[in-house]
């Protein structure tokens, strides 16, 4: 445990902090969705305008992460965080403002805050958690799942009851509560313990293959996810099932992915190679692929877990990873910065490229094999990423 913490509460308070910092990662991104009917609806929005919401703060998760690396060099990174809750707050909160100024601007702004908290959740388990690597990044990881599920699920009957407005702006209140309960540990730190040489490991490590082979990994990883998170609703509806039905086959998806993010990175980060699990979790979302290619209508359910804890196993590696391969705080924000930058810049083209293949080639055989050869380029660089080898 870090030695910035005043004994037995203080330590309590960081772990109650970084959870509920961990749990606003995704509330915000995964929240429109559900609303987005009545969003387009209320703002006169068509597909692509309604869309482009989600679309801006996906791009900024990839753009904007190398914020995060710099702010922490003059700030700290515990202070970094706190920033990155108050632009959440902020975003969220004129995200739901009317106009559409104020959506896409708070969208811009929500996104900014997330990419800046992506990058730093890594590094903070780095500096308060170093002995236990493992199970800080299954707690947090997990935290980002659930915070994703449950915003999805309590979005529509709020917007029921208060409209969809005061439902998207209730995203603020989780991000303010975990702001006031982390600021007494970003005073307590002073912003020059976060590590010597401010901005020269983010330089550094560009030169190391490690961090390619991570990049890789990463963006990977992050592609064969939001393909089909974006996706397959409609290739459950196009093979002969209910909407409903598409709905919960996806949820059930997400719970999924909650047990491996639990598990695998507890028993991953005590090894000295990540590679066995990255192989395991590589074959079982192949496997959900394959099962949704070849008999979508056939035991779906079954699929979906399958999936779903390969997803969850992969993206709770690459993010232990990150935490792994870098030697100090400061270097594991810039790999973590470099690594999510292009995770989601492929994760913002993804879905785009699949619907383009599906409307050219008429059916999702077409698209299910592209995934199918991403899947296994992410094995190809799981593997590589997940050898005991430095990153600098």
């Amino acid at each position: 445990m870090n030695r910035g913490t005043d004994g037995e509460p203080g330590r309590m308070l960081l772990i109650v902090g970084f959870v509920l910092a961990a749990l606003n990662l995704r509330p915000a991104l995964a929240g429109v969705s559900p609303l987005l009917s009545d969003i387009m609806g209320d703002l006169g929005l068509n597909a692509a305008a309604g869309g482009a919401i989600t679309t801006v703060m996906v791009v900024c998760l990839g753009l904007l992460a190398p914020l995060a690396p710099a702010l922490a060099g003059r700030i700290g990174l515990d202070r970094t965080l706190l920033v990155g809750l108050l632009i959440l707050a902020v975003g969220v909160i004129v995200r739901s403002v009317d106009g559409l100024v104020a959506l896409y601007g708070g969208a811009a702004l929500a996104g900014t805050a997330i990419a800046i908290m992506n990058v730093a959740m890594p590094a903070i388990v780095k500096q308060h958690f170093p002995s236990r690597v493992g199970p800080y990044t299954a707690v947090y990881v997990s935290c980002l799942v659930a915070g994703a599920a449950g915003a999805s699920a309590v979005m529509v009957p709020l917007a029921r009851e208060f409209g969809w407005r005061a439902a998207a702006a209730s995203a603020a209140m989780l991000a303010i509560v975990a702001a006031v309960l982390w600021t007494p540990q970003a005073l307590r730190r002073p912003p020059g313990t976060y590590g010597k040489g401010g901005r020269r490991p983010y330089r550094t490590l560009l030169g190391s293959r490690m961090t390619w082979f991570v990049m890789a990994f990463m963006g990977l990883q992050s592609l064969t996810f939001y393909i089909m998170l974006a996706w397959l609703p409609t290739i459950f509806q196009d093979a002969g099932l209910p909407a409903d039905q598409a709905g919960y086959l996806l949820g059930l998806t997400n719970l999924a992915q909650i047990a491996a993010t639990l598990t695998v990175p507890v028993h991953a980060g005590g090894a000295r190679s990540q590679v066995p699990h990255v192989v395991g979790a590589a074959a079982l979302t192949i496997a959900g692929y394959a099962g949704v290619l070849l008999a979508p209508a056939t035991s779906p359910w079954l699929w979906m877990i399958i999936l779903g804890v390969g997803q969850g196993a992969s993206i709770a590696l690459a993010l232990l990873i990150i935490a792994l391969r870098a030697p100090d705080p400061a270097s594991v924000t810039a790999l973590s910065a470099v690594a999510q930058s292009s995770g989601y810049v492929l994760a913002a083209v993804g879905p785009l490229l699949f619907g383009l293949l599906h409307q050219l080639s008429g059916d999702w055989t077409l698209p299910l094999l592209a995934g199918l050869g991403a899947c296994a380029l992410q094995l190809l660089f799981g593997c590589l990423a997940g050898r005991p080898a430095p990153a600098g």
